[in-house]
């Protein structure tokens, strides 16, 4: 199933290293990263909302109606200063962020957390979840923290440790922490994933050195069980996941080498999904399109374009067919779906900006040319 935009190319102009600027409802000058996790979120009041980083903070905005085109923000949230910032949601509709904290030189110090209950309502105060290390030397090279929510609510931050290893910390639905775990492995890397299927089991992905290692639970808040490690060499963007079937999870990701697009699910074999080398990790959303359950994904090329693909799910090996959208960006993008079904990306412009496209009324996947918010 194939995808097109509704525009023509524009040319890019040179960006810096992946930090860009937006102007605030009060003027100021705001440097924009996107987050890592999937920072396009559906709310449980069927409102998105888009968070992405600012050296300020937090920024937030969020969509004034369900599958509505209006948008208000950014809301600029009070954060510590952070390096790396995690965004995950839950079930139960709850928003988690968790972040890793650094001193003033810009050694890490330990993991710290908040939460957003409802759509557009305030963030929690930021709370420590500390670090696997006591010494603040070994604290200093822990690695970006990511996490999943299970069924129950059980919040899973897991990082790569001082020794190459993976430790993982678990807050429980009534809110108390467990002591960190030692879950093993060796040379992890930045680029981890980790999710949870809809029956709540976890399950988590760390690329390594030629390998991509891999944990998850046999039984819903269960323990990780290490599964035999998988032959991919993931890219520096890192892995993207997506169940597409019951406890089925799908990784998506870059070669390390070439750039090249692959899916892999776990016990069967890599799938080449062609187009054009990525920059980053992959974006990756179901959809429903012309009544057939797709996967729509997006991806960010070196030179700064955008490309988009669908396919049905759990069907890459039948072909993926990748067309430029005609959007342009020095981040990946994000996609989701609004209340009403239609596919949404998210970006960050050419101009500093967020942008957002949404589904055309049109058969297959076509997109609307994106709008600034």
């Amino acid at each position: 199933m194939g995808a097109r935009s509704g525009r023509a190319a524009r040319r890019s102009r040179p960006v810096g290293e992946g930090d860009t600027r937006t102007t605030s409802p009060q003027g100021t000058r705001l440097r924009t990263a996107v987050l890592d996790g999937p920072w396009l979120v559906l709310g449980k009041d069927g409102r998105l909302t888009v968070f992405a980083r600012a050296d300020e903070g937090l920024l937030r905005w969020t969509q004034s109606a369900a599958a509505g085109g209006r948008w208000a923000g950014p809301d600029v949230i009070a954060t510590p200063r952070l390096s790396h910032l995690t965004v995950v949601r839950g079930a139960d509709g709850f928003v988690r962020f968790v972040g890793r904290r650094v001193s003033a030189e810009g050694r890490a110090t330990g993991v710290v957390h908040a939460s957003q209950y409802q759509t557009g309502r305030p963030v929690t105060e930021w709370k420590p979840v500390g670090s696997p290390h006591k010494d603040a030397v070994s604290a200093g090279r822990v690695g970006v923290p990511v996490a999943a929510v299970s069924g129950s609510g059980s919040v899973h931050v897991f990082v790569a440790n001082a020794g190459g290893g993976v430790s993982m910390r678990c807050e429980d639905a009534k809110g108390a922490w467990g002591p960190w775990r030692d879950l093993q492995g060796s040379d992890a890397y930045e680029g981890a994933v980790a999710v949870a299927a809809e029956s709540g089991q976890v399950e988590y992905l760390a690329p390594g050195d030629g390998v991509a290692m891999r944990w998850r639970q046999e039984k819903p808040d269960g323990d990780l069980v290490r599964c035999p490690d998988l032959p991919l060499s993931i890219g520096p963007g890192g892995a993207t996941a997506l169940e597409t079937g019951p406890d089925r999870i799908t990784y998506y990701w870059a070669d390390a080498a070439t750039g090249g697009l692959f899916a892999h699910r776990p016990g069967s074999w890599m799938i080449p999904l062609g187009g054009s080398p990525a920059e980053g990790r992959i974006a990756a959303s179901r959809a429903s399109l012309d009544g057939y359950d797709c996967t729509v994904l997006a991806h960010l090329t070196p030179g700064g374009e955008i490309m988009l693909a669908a396919c049905g799910t759990e069907n890459e090996g039948g072909g993926v067919w990748w067309a430029r959208t005609a959007e342009r960006s020095s981040r990946p993008p994000a996609l989701g779906c609004d209340a009403e079904g239609r596919v949404v990306m998210a970006l960050i412009g050419e101009d500093g900006a967020l942008r957002i496209a949404s589904q055309a009324a049109e058969p297959g996947l076509a997109m609307a040319p994106s709008v600034p918010v």
